[in-house]
This record gives C-alpha cells, sequence and structure tokens, in this order.
C-alpha cells in the first residue's frame, strides 16, 4: 500500500526517532509499505519519520543510479545492486575529506542542492530479520544512506546548506508546507495553523 509522505514542516521530520524491537506491529507489512511508497515516487531511499512514524527505519535502494554514466562499471554495478533495510542505525565513523552531491528529498520536492558530506561511513545496525550487522560504505552509496539516516535523527539536508543557500529557498519550503506545490504522489502536508 502507498503511504503518503509528509512533507516540510511536519514536525515529525524534526524528531529525533526511537529504536524499534523485533515485536514492534506488523513491521513486514510497514517495510513493504515503504518499499512500495519509495518506489511510488521514484526514491533511493524513505525513511520512517518521512510517513510519520518516528522510529529508526529507512530503506536505501540505490538501482535507479546505477544508470547513471559519471560512475564507472564497477560503481554502477555496486548501486544497481544495493538494497538495504536498516533498522535501529547508528553511524560510528565518518571519513575522509567532504565532497559535494546534489540532493533532493521525498519530503521537500522540487528543491535540490549541493550538500557536502563525507565519503565513508562505518554504519551499526540491524536488519529486517534482527540480525546485527557493522558495515563500511563510501561513495553515493554512503551519500544515501547518510542522507536516510539523518531523518532518523531529525535532521533534513537543507539543514547542511549555507545561511544564504538557506535565504534563497526560504520561499519554496514555507510553499511546501502550505501544501502549494503539485507533486506525483501521495502527501500529508502540515495542518495550517487557523487564525483567530
Amino acid at each position: 500500500m502507498i503511504l503518503p509522505i509528509v512533507a516540510y514542516g511536519d514536525p515529525v521530520l524534526r524528531k529525533k526517532a526511537k529504536p524499534i524491537t523485533k515485536d514492534y506491529p506488523e513491521l513486514d507489512t510497514l517495510i513493504e509499505n515503504m518499499r512500495e511508497t519509495m518506489y511510488g515516487a521514484y526514491g533511493v531511499g524513505l525513511a520512517a519519520p518521512q510517513i510519520g512514524l518516528p522510529i529508526r527505519l529507512f530503506l536505501v535502494d540505490t538501482e535507479p543510479f546505477s544508470e547513471d554514466e559519471e560512475f564507472s562499471e564497477t560503481e554502477q554495478e555496486e548501486l544497481k545492486n544495493f538494497q538495504r533495510v536498516f533498522i535501529n542505525a547508528e553511524i560510528l565513523e565518518e571519513e575522509g575529506d567532504e565532497w559535494a552531491f546534489n540532493e533532493g528529498c521525498l519530503s521537500i520536492p522540487d528543491v535540490r542542492e549541493d550538500v557536502f558530506r563525507q565519503p565513508k561511513i562505518t554504519i551499526k545496525y540491524q536488519d529486517e530479520n534482527f540480525k546485527s550487522h557493522t558495515e563500511v560504505f563510501d561513495g553515493l552509496i554512503a551519500r544515501v544512506v547518510q542522507h536516510e539516516y539523518d531523518h532518523i535523527e531529525g535532521v533534513l539536508f537543507t539543514d547542511k546548506l549555507s545561511t544564504l543557500k538557506k535565504r534563497l529557498i526560504k520561499g519554496k519550503l514555507t510553499n511546501i508546507s502550505k501544501g502549494k506545490i503539485k507533486v506525483d504522489y501521495k502527501m500529508r502536508f502540515p495542518a495550517m495553523k487557523k487564525k483567530r
């Protein structure tokens, strides 16, 4: 089932998400619905806060990037086959010189900006079967994981922009939070404040 994606301005996107246990109700269904929602919106990642749940769960599937010719054949192959569920993730280390890449977010449609991130991460997480993993990712995979990980920490990619860039996109962000935007996927906009 495709779920509505929560738009910029909703307080759930600013909450530090809570860990979950293997008895979380209907977790398999939730993961399947999140996957369907992510693909329906042509995303490469989706975090639970983006569907209104402040829990430490996100999915990543970098296959759409595998067609991009700016990457080597080896990188394209890695991107094509990278699909993961991350539960209770914790980034242990970020390494290397920061590099810029143009990022967007399903919760912030029509806003794309260059974001600087470190190229290599070590992350500890559990998969959908609650098996524990500690893995090292680099390049674009690391970046997508970092972006989704930020969501479970209550951080958005726009927080990483310069003051000037933030000022330049302020109007767009206000319009998104008010629902004054057209998107081709289901969205849920923050409740409008009633005037007295």
